[in-house]
């Protein structure tokens, strides 16, 4: 027995919904999602049932039989509830909501957007834009001649999906059909255009679509500012808040929050404390995100204290507040700091981690970060390809060849993929711990090679000697169609500095600034007078060096003065020596190396009086320091250390050592007599 009257089926459909009442029952955020307070609901005691009981897909289909014996089914409305149950809750089907879509006696564009937008929270968002293109061809009862048209809800849930997955053709079709329709003046519809142009980029179109259009809301300016901000244009972003306070519209948390990232961008410390003091002004309450974006911009900007102020004061911090501080910390060397922030912190994920590797490997302790790297293996906690690129660059800081070995056999075990900066960091390591043919190995093996990779690969080979090759991999890397940088630039100079190739140095070099339009920096001017001075070119050298634009500085006058000792040249050298030490005085090596190269040339007199310059100015000579990896642990030693518990063993090996080779020096003395 059909329990609705005629009178009331027809005053319940779709277009009368608004009119009628709702009661104000509180509902929790389970229930919010697809559940309702509708009047139709309350009187009716099946669509009750459905609201407030039904929990399984079970109890949904004996509902929906009752709904059919009764006749209620042929109801939008009745209908549409189960829909948003199955579309909706958690124990919902989207394959049978669909099945109930397609059957509806009466369909409605109500029913069909509650099933989009359960696309659009599910796996699988494409199938929301086939189920609009059915939308599109399937009859409205109530308008016999025509089919169902989409609405100012259908708009904003397809633009939606077009923003998360980058679908701008898709999404331009999509933009027709509002034109056409008529739609391009509602609020909700002009706000998921704005969105989705931002979102795809196409932020001058969405700037357009802002300002040809009167209809604006917050969330109109939010999405523009937040959308310029995240797109790394600070400076647009604060136009459109200045225009935003010209048309005298108050910001609210979400534009404050921001305008912060934007201080944060453009290191604008200034207007990001004036913010945060209107903000305060007005009394309004500092929530969670807007204090997390303060704080990044306070760190970003380097008022660590103040940020730490902040961060102090806040009854609630999420494990962003946390990072941000901890990663703030280690990337301006406050890594002490860092560590206790870190070791506070309740719950630790890999995020953090990796924040406190990464600063202890910036501060260029390598050691540090192993060992930290080493108490995260201990407490199971996985590293990802962050974690291995920063391990690896630990050991390419400190020659630690076994763990960077340990660290590569982790990777292929675990499968991880090995990406661009991931094959990048292994080369790099493999480079810098002196096995030359594993960095070559791994960079072939690489799918995928950018400038660093090939950069680094160039640099591995021109620090083994080998020139040539070094040279050919560039010539590679530039026909692939990759642009060198000034690091590369450094790793082929070097090369023809190691292999003494002096013409290639040079075409390079004036390449630089030609071809490349990459400024020559000092490193740039140290490396030629490197390799003209081992030439024995020091003449061209010592004018290169008055060439150079900035004022030279101890790299490259270092450069002319090991040339000029190497080939005893006291008169450049002199000069050199005298830059050396106008530049830094305090340096004790520069006064050894001048003195000995007066001893070379058998100037004592003026050897003495360097001696005597560097005891009068309380100099002494730094004493040598190297280390040494064995069993994947590092010893350091400095001259005369005897700290280590096996240092007699040590000394001994190194007389045995010294003897074996003053034998050998003896047989090539005599073979060479012979």
């Amino acid at each position: 027995m059909n329990i609705i009257s005629p009178s009331l089926h027809r005053y319940c459909r779709l277009k009368y919904f608004s009119k009628l009442p709702h009661y104000h029952t509180k509902l929790d955020k389970s229930q919010l999602k697809w559940r309702t307070n509708h009047i139709f609901v309350q009187i009716n005691p099946l669509l009750s049932l459905l609201e407030t009981k039904c929990k399984y897909m079970t109890q949904l289909k004996q509902i929906q039989s009752q709904m059919i014996v009764t006749g209620i089914s042929s109801n939008g409305f009745a209908s549409s509830r189960l829909i948003a149950f199955c579309a909706l809750s958690e124990k919902g089907n989207l394959d049978y909501c669909k099945k109930l879509l397609y059957n509806m006696e009466n369909p409605n564009t109500f029913s069909w957007n509650l099933t989009i937008r359960g696309c659009t929270e599910s796996g699988n968002p494409k199938d929301a834009i086939f189920l609009y293109k059915k939308m599109l061809m399937t009859k409205d009862n109530e308008e016999c001649s025509s089919f169902l048209k989409p609405d100012n809800h259908t708009f904003p849930l397809l633009f939606k999906i077009c923003s998360r997955l980058e679908l701008y053709y898709m999404g331009q079709e999509i933009l027709v059909h509002v034109l056409r329709i008529g739609y391009d003046q509602d609020l909700f519809v002009h706000n998921a255009v704005i969105h989705f142009l931002v979102s795809c980029g196409f932020l001058e179109d969405a700037y357009k679509v802002f300002d040809d259009n009167s209809v604006r809301d917050f969330v109109s300016w939010n999405s523009l500012i937040n959308g310029y901000v995240r797109s790394g244009r600070p400076k647009e972003a604060l136009m459109v808040f200045e225009k935003m306070k010209m048309e005298s519209v108050e910001p609210d948390e979400v534009t404050i929050i921001g305008m912060v990232g934007a201080c944060a961008q453009l290191e604008n410390l200034e207007l990001g404390r004036k913010l945060h003091s209107d903000f305060m002004d007005k009394r309004l309450y500092l929530s969670v995100p807007l204090c997390n974006a303060l704080i990044d911009m306070y760190m970003k900007n380097g008022s660590l204290n103040e940020a730490k102020a902040l961060f102090d004061r806040m009854d609630e911090r999420t494990v962003v507040s946390w990072t941000t501080m901890i990663s703030g910390f280690a990337k301006f060397g406050r890594l002490d700091e860092a560590r206790r922030l870190f070791n506070e912190m309740p719950e630790k994920a890999i995020v953090q981690w990796n924040a406190l590797i990464g600063g202890y490997v910036q501060a260029k302790r390598g050691k540090e970060a192993l060992i930290l790297f080493q108490e995260m293996q201990t407490m199971n906690i996985k590293p990802d390809e962050v974690t291995m690129v920063s391990c690896l660059s630990a050991c390419a800081q400190l020659g630690a060849l076994d763990i960077g070995i340990w660290v590569h056999h982790y990777i292929q075990k675990h499968k991880l993929c090995l990406t661009v900066s991931l094959g990048t960091a292994l080369v790099d390591m493999y480079a810098k711990c002196g096995n030359i043919e594993k960095t070559l190995q791994v960079f072939h093996e690489m799918p995928v090679r950018n400038s660093l990779t090939w950069t680094a690969a160039i640099g591995a080979l021109a620090h083994h000697g080998n020139g040539h090759d070094a040279l050919s991999y560039f010539s590679r890397m530039v026909d692939s169609g990759l642009r060198p940088d000034d690091v590369t630039f450094l790793g082929v100079l070097s090369a023809c500095c190691h292999g003494g190739l002096i013409e290639e140095g040079r075409n390079l070099f004036a390449q630089m600034s030609t071809k490349f339009k990459i400024p020559p920096k000092s490193k740039h001017y140290s490396c030629m007078v490197d390799l003209l001075g081992r030439a024995g070119l020091l003449e061209e050298a010592y004018e290169l060096i008055h060439c150079v634009p900035m004022e030279a500085d101890a790299s490259v006058w270092g450069a002319l003065f090991f040339a000029c000792r190497a080939h005893g040249n006291i008169e450049i050298g002199e000069k050199a020596a005298l830059k050396l030490l106008e530049l830094d005085p305090d340096d004790s090596g520069t006064y050894v190396l001048l003195a000995n190269m007066y001893v070379e040339a058998s100037m004592q007199h003026r050897a003495r009086d360097v001696r005597k310059m560097m005891g009068e100015r309380g100099l002494e000579k730094a004493p040598g320091c190297s280390s040494i990896e064995v069993n994947g642990n590092l010893f350091e030693f400095i001259v005369r250390d005897k700290t280590h518990p096996q240092s007699d063993q040590i000394y001994e090996c190194l007389i045995h050592l010294t003897g074996h080779m003053e034998i050998v020096k003896f047989d090539s003395d005599v073979y060479s007599t012979i």
